[in-house]
């Protein structure tokens, strides 16, 4: 991901996690946000979906290096009680 993460985004966010998410030789599915520089409401629930949808296939989903700002956001959303963050 990278600029705005938001719902212009949401059929390209899909795409990208369709693929891992049916491979069963994927265990973890990993959003890289060090280059998002804005972050809304409809790109936590988009992914809160990819978590659900993970958890169902049995995978886990981690949120990779987000910057100061979208780690206050996160951390405000309590993201991470709900996502491995590194």
């Amino acid at each position: 991901m990278s600029g705005r993460f938001d719902f212009q985004v949401h059929r390209d966010f899909k795409a990208a996690y369709i693929s891992p998410l049916e491979n069963a030789d994927v265990r973890e599915i990993e959003i890289e946000l060090s280059r998002v520089e804005y972050l809304d409401s409809s790109a936590l629930g988009m992914m809160m979906l990819l978590r659900e949808r993970a958890q169902a296939a049995g995978k886990a989903v981690a949120l990779v290096k987000p910057s100061q700002f979208i780690s206050q956001i996160l951390d405000i959303a309590n993201f991470s009680k709900l996502f491995k963050i590194l």
